[in-house]
């Protein structure tokens, strides 16, 4: 069983930046396959950033334009969301999510296996 507990979100002003967490507990964060998926209201789920086991891999919305970096700190057991020039159309509950399946990168929120509970991020004009 995994458990993914997120942290770090807030509210800040367009153009500011926010870094946001995702401890890891259960398994250790080398073997796993984890992303962020984001969910803005009356909207769908949608993916934001992968990054495969090793950590060496990544791969990103379209609409991230090169402002976001998803990394992993295997002592820490945790993955991180660099988020900058941030806009207000990024506002939503983020979520970290991992899978049991065989896959290179975790792209699609249905392929999903385990989820945190989401943080609040808040881009205002």
């Amino acid at each position: 069983q995994v458990q993914l507990v997120e942290s770090g979100g807030g509210s800040v002003q367009a153009g500011g930046s926010l870094r946001l967490s995702c401890v890891t507990s259960g398994r250790t964060i080398n073997t796993l396959v984890m992303s962020w998926f984001r969910q803005a209201p009356g909207k769908e789920r949608e993916f934001v950033a992968a990054i495969d086991r090793s950590g060496s891999g990544t791969y990103y919305a379209a609409f991230v334009k090169d402002r976001f970096t998803v990394s992993k700190d295997g002592a820490k057991n945790t993955m991180y969301l660099q988020m900058n020039s941030l806009e207000p159309e990024d506002t939503a509950i983020y979520y970290c999510a991992t899978s049991d399946q065989n896959t290179k990168l975790l792209t699609f929120a249905t392929r999903a296996d385990y989820w945190g509970q989401g943080t609040q991020v808040t881009v205002y004009s």
